[in-house]
C-alpha cells in the first residue's frame, strides 16, 4: 500500500508543480517590477531587459518548468528573489515553527474532541450534550481568521493576559518560556477551530458503538457503565478518527497559515503570501509542493496507522 501511494504521489506532485508555473505565467504581476519596487523608475531599459533575460521570466512556462525541475532533481530548489536567499534556507528557517504550531493545534483539537465528544455521547440528550453540539456546529461555520481576531481582541488587547503575536517579546531571546507564552493563543485558536469536526465525529461514532451487540452483551454481564463506555465502546469508536485526522490535514494547514498571519507567527505563512504577491516562482513552487507533500503524507500515515491499530484491516488486506 505504501509503495502504491508513493508511486501515485509522483504524478500528482508533477501536475501541481507545473500548474504553479502556468498560473504564474498567467498572473498580471511582474516579478521584475516587484523586485525593483519604486527603484524601477531609475532603472534603464537595458538593465531591465538584462535581468529579464537572466531570470528567464519571458520564457514559455514549460521552459521555466523544465529548468526548475532539472535543478530540483539535483537538490537545488533555486534562489528566492524576494528574500535574496536560497529557497532551502528560507523554508528551513520557518518550517519548524509551522510544524510546532500545527502539532499544538492538532493536539488541542483531539484532546477537546475526545473528552467533550465522549461525555456528550455518554449523557446523550443532556444539557452538556446539547450545549457542546450547538457550540460545535456554530464553530464549524466560523472562519478561522475570525476566531483568531476575536481571541486576539479579547485575550491580548482587552484582558492583556497573553501577548498579541510574534515568537518572543521585543528584543527578547527565544526561550522555552517565551515561545510557549506566545504559542499558547495561536495554538489554542487553531485547535478550537479544528475541534468541532473531530468532536461531532467522536460523538456520533461512540453513539453508534453504544448500540452494538457487544456493548449490550457487556452491560448484560453486569459491567459498570464506565467500563462499558471507556474500555469497550470508546476504544472501537475512536479507530475511524485516525482516518479523519488524515482527511483534515489540508484544512489544518490552511488554518495554520491564517493563524500565523493574524498572530505574526514566524512560520511559512508570511513567506507564502509574499511569494505569491511577488510571483517568486522558486519559493512559491517549493512552498506549494511542501503543502502537497504534507497532505499526501498525512493521508498515507493515517491509513498506515489505521492498518496497524485494527487487525481486521490487515486480515482483509
Amino acid at each position: 500500500m505504501v509503495v502504491r501511494r508513493i508511486m501515485f504521489a509522483v504524478p500528482i506532485l508533477g501536475v501541481v508543480s507545473f500548474a504553479i508555473f502556468l498560473l504564474g505565467k498567467a498572473s498580471p504581476f511582474d516579478p521584475v517590477a516587484a523586485y525593483f519596487g519604486v527603484r524601477i523608475l531609475r532603472a534603464s531599459p537595458e538593465q531591465l531587459a538584462q535581468i529579464r533575460a537572466d531570470w528567464g521570466v519571458d520564457d514559455p512556462a514549460w521552459v521555466q518548468y523544465g529548468r526548475w525541475l532539472r535543478n530540483v532533481m539535483t537538490g537545488d530548489l533555486g534562489d528566492s528573489r524576494l528574500f535574496n536567499q536560497p529557497v532551502s534556507t528560507v523554508v528551513g528557517e520557518r518550517i519548524g515553527w509551522s510544524v510546532l504550531l500545527v502539532a499544538v493545534g492538532l493536539t488541542v483539537a483531539l484532546v477537546v474532541a475526545v473528552l467533550a465528544g465522549t461525555v456528550a455521547a455518554w449523557w446523550r440528550g443532556g444539557w452538556f450534550d446539547r450545549t457542546v453540539t450547538a457550540l460545535a456546529y456554530a464553530l464549524e461555520a466560523a472562519p478561522v481568521f475570525w476566531l483568531a481576531l476575536a481571541a486576539l481582541s479579547l485575550f491580548a488587547v482587552f484582558l492583556q493576559w497573553l501577548p498579541a503575536g510574534g515568537l518572543t517579546d521585543p528584543r527578547a531571546e527565544p526561550s522555552i518560556g517565551q515561545v510557549a507564552e506566545h504559542l499558547l493563543l495561536p495554538g489554542m485558536v487553531l485547535g478550537i477551530a479544528q475541534a468541532p469536526w473531530f468532536l461531532l465525529f467522536v460523538r456520533q461514532s461512540l453513539l453508534r458503538e453504544l448500540s452494538q451487540d457487544y456493548v449490550l452483551g457487556a452491560r448484560s454481564r453486569g459491567l459498570r457503565e464506565r467500563a462499558v463506555v471507556l474500555r469497550h465502546a470508546l476504544r472501537t469508536g475512536l479507530l475511524p478518527l485516525i482516518t479523519l485526522v488524515g482527511a483534515r490535514v489540508p484544512e489544518l494547514i490552511t488554518g495554520a497559515l491564517l493563524v500565523e498571519t493574524v498572530f505574526s507567527w514566524p512560520g511559512v505563512a508570511s513567506a507564502t503570501v509574499a511569494a505569491a504577491l511577488s510571483v517568486d516562482f522558486p519559493l512559491l513552487a517549493a512552498l506549494t509542493l511542501l503543502g502537497t507533500v504534507a497532505v499526501l503524507a498525512g493521508n498515507l500515515l493515517a491509513d498506515v496507522l489505521y492498518t496497524v491499530a485494527d487487525p481486521r484491516v490487515r486480515a482483509d488486506g
